[in-house]
Protein backbone atom coordinates (compact mmCIF):
# COMPACT_ATOMS: atom_id res chain seq x y z
CA UNK A 1 0.00 0.00 0.00
CA UNK A 2 1.75 3.14 -0.93
CA UNK A 3 1.52 6.41 1.82
CA UNK A 4 -1.32 8.21 0.97
CA UNK A 5 -3.48 5.28 0.96
CA UNK A 6 -2.15 4.36 4.25
CA UNK A 7 -2.39 7.81 5.34
CA UNK A 8 -6.13 7.70 4.43
CA UNK A 9 -6.70 4.19 5.63
CA UNK A 10 -5.19 4.80 9.21
CA UNK A 11 -7.96 8.08 9.38
CA UNK A 12 -10.67 5.80 7.46
CA UNK A 13 -12.60 6.37 10.89
CA UNK A 14 -13.07 10.19 10.34
CA UNK A 15 -14.91 9.61 7.00
CA UNK A 16 -17.03 7.28 8.48
CA UNK A 17 -18.26 9.07 11.06
CA UNK A 18 -18.71 11.98 8.72
CA UNK A 19 -21.02 10.00 6.24
CA UNK A 20 -23.50 9.17 9.27
CA UNK A 21 -23.42 12.94 10.25
CA UNK A 22 -23.93 14.16 6.56
CA UNK A 23 -26.96 11.65 6.81
CA UNK A 24 -27.95 13.24 9.09
CA UNK A 25 -28.17 16.47 8.18
CA UNK A 26 -29.52 15.64 4.90
CA UNK A 27 -32.26 14.02 6.71
CA UNK A 28 -33.51 17.39 9.40
CA UNK A 29 -31.31 19.73 7.11
CA UNK A 30 -30.58 22.89 9.49
CA UNK A 31 -32.58 24.62 12.11
CA UNK A 32 -32.73 22.17 15.13
CA UNK A 33 -31.05 22.32 18.33
CA UNK A 34 -27.61 20.31 18.69
CA UNK A 35 -29.28 17.79 20.59
CA UNK A 36 -31.44 16.53 17.90
CA UNK A 37 -28.42 16.22 15.62
CA UNK A 38 -26.33 14.67 18.50
CA UNK A 39 -29.52 11.85 19.44
CA UNK A 40 -29.62 11.34 15.48
CA UNK A 41 -25.66 10.91 15.07
CA UNK A 42 -25.31 9.06 18.32
CA UNK A 43 -28.25 6.17 17.16
CA UNK A 44 -26.27 6.12 13.40
CA UNK A 45 -22.92 5.20 15.25
CA UNK A 46 -24.44 2.29 17.64
CA UNK A 47 -26.41 1.15 14.78
CA UNK A 48 -22.47 0.54 13.10
CA UNK A 49 -21.57 -1.14 15.87
CA UNK A 50 -19.59 1.56 17.92
CA UNK A 51 -19.61 1.99 21.37
CA UNK A 52 -20.82 5.80 22.04
CA UNK A 53 -20.99 8.03 25.32
CA UNK A 54 -23.42 11.00 25.30
CA UNK A 55 -22.84 14.29 27.23
CA UNK A 56 -19.87 12.60 29.11
CA UNK A 57 -18.74 14.66 32.20
CA UNK A 58 -15.46 15.66 32.16
CA UNK A 59 -14.32 16.97 35.85
CA UNK A 60 -12.18 19.86 36.50
CA UNK A 61 -9.22 19.19 38.60
CA UNK A 62 -6.66 21.55 40.39
CA UNK A 63 -3.69 19.43 41.34
CA UNK A 64 -5.78 16.28 42.83
CA UNK A 65 -8.31 18.39 43.95
CA UNK A 66 -11.55 17.87 41.93
CA UNK A 67 -13.45 21.45 41.65
CA UNK A 68 -17.23 22.46 41.61
CA UNK A 69 -17.06 22.74 37.96
CA UNK A 70 -18.26 19.65 35.09
CA UNK A 71 -18.01 19.83 31.06
CA UNK A 72 -19.66 17.94 28.94
CA UNK A 73 -18.96 16.33 25.78
CA UNK A 74 -21.42 16.16 23.02
CA UNK A 75 -19.88 12.83 22.07
CA UNK A 76 -17.15 9.93 22.68
CA UNK A 77 -16.91 7.41 20.38
CA UNK A 78 -14.91 3.71 20.89
CA UNK A 79 -13.33 6.01 24.15
CA UNK A 80 -11.04 7.86 21.77
CA UNK A 81 -12.93 9.74 19.52
CA UNK A 82 -14.88 13.40 21.19
CA UNK A 83 -16.94 14.30 18.63
CA UNK A 84 -18.16 18.24 19.46
CA UNK A 85 -21.40 18.88 18.00
CA UNK A 86 -22.40 22.42 16.52
CA UNK A 87 -25.46 23.97 14.94
CA UNK A 88 -24.82 27.28 14.04
CA UNK A 89 -23.92 29.96 11.39
CA UNK A 90 -19.87 29.36 11.06
CA UNK A 91 -17.15 27.58 13.07
CA UNK A 92 -15.15 30.09 14.87
CA UNK A 93 -11.48 29.82 17.29
CA UNK A 94 -13.80 29.68 20.31
CA UNK A 95 -15.40 26.50 19.26
CA UNK A 96 -12.17 25.14 18.39
CA UNK A 97 -10.64 25.88 21.81
CA UNK A 98 -13.40 24.39 22.91
CA UNK A 99 -12.69 20.61 21.52
CA UNK A 100 -8.82 21.21 22.11
CA UNK A 101 -9.23 21.95 25.43
CA UNK A 102 -11.17 18.38 25.85
CA UNK A 103 -8.27 16.67 23.82
CA UNK A 104 -6.06 17.59 26.48
CA UNK A 105 -8.03 17.39 29.35
CA UNK A 106 -8.47 13.85 28.88
CA UNK A 107 -5.31 12.73 26.84
CA UNK A 108 -8.36 11.42 24.01
CA UNK A 109 -5.94 10.89 20.69
CA UNK A 110 -8.97 12.15 18.44
CA UNK A 111 -11.29 14.79 18.04
CA UNK A 112 -13.94 16.25 15.48
CA UNK A 113 -15.47 19.33 14.97
CA UNK A 114 -18.73 19.06 13.18
CA UNK A 115 -21.18 21.54 12.29
CA UNK A 116 -24.52 21.51 10.84
CA UNK A 117 -24.85 25.02 9.39
CA UNK A 118 -27.70 26.25 6.95
CA UNK A 119 -24.90 25.90 4.17
CA UNK A 120 -24.13 22.21 4.88
CA UNK A 121 -22.64 20.24 7.18
CA UNK A 122 -19.10 20.68 7.93
CA UNK A 123 -16.11 18.92 10.19
CA UNK A 124 -12.91 19.45 10.76
CA UNK A 125 -10.83 15.99 12.56
CA UNK A 126 -8.07 16.54 14.91
CA UNK A 127 -5.12 14.40 16.19
CA UNK A 128 -3.60 15.00 19.73
CA UNK A 129 -0.08 13.59 20.10
CA UNK A 130 0.55 11.42 22.67
CA UNK A 131 4.38 12.75 23.40
CA UNK A 132 4.09 16.36 22.88
CA UNK A 133 0.67 17.12 23.87
CA UNK A 134 0.63 18.79 20.03
CA UNK A 135 -3.36 19.01 18.29
CA UNK A 136 -2.51 18.97 14.43
CA UNK A 137 -5.56 18.87 12.15
CA UNK A 138 -5.91 16.28 9.89
CA UNK A 139 -6.93 16.16 6.29
CA UNK A 140 -7.25 13.27 4.30
CA UNK A 141 -4.47 13.15 1.03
Amino acid sequence: MDAKAEFNNRYAFFSEITGLAMKVHSKYHYGLLESAYEAALKYLLEQNGHEVSQQESLPIYWEDVKLDHTYRMDLVVDGNIIIELKAIAHIDTQHRRQLWNYLNLTHIEYGMLINFSPTGLYSEWYRRNPETGNIDRIKLL
